[in-house]
C-alpha cells in the first residue's frame, strides 16, 4: 500500500512539537485590527496547543 501523502492545508497551519503537541496559530489576527481592542489583539498573538482531539485528527492528516 502506498504512504500517505501530507495533507497540504494542514502543513501550512499546524506545528507539531518534539514532545508530539500541535500548535496553531489563534483566529482573528488577520484583517480589520484597528476596530479591535490592543487588549484583544495582545492575547490573540502568538501560538496555542490544539486540544486532544483535534490533535489526533490534525497530526493524520500530517502523517507524523
Amino acid at each position: 500500500m502506498p504512504k500517505q501523502k501530507t495533507h497540504s492545508g494542514a502543513k501550512k497551519r499546524f506545528k507539531v512539537t518534539g514532545s508530539g503537541k500541535v500548535l496553531h496559530q489563534r483566529a482573528g489576527m488577520r484583517h480589520n485590527l484597528e476596530r479591535k481592542s490592543s487588549e484583544l489583539t495582545r492575547r490573540l498573538t502568538g501560538t496555542a496547543e490544539l486540544a486532544p482531539q483535534d490533535a489526533k485528527k490534525v497530526k493524520k492528516l500530517l502523517s507524523s
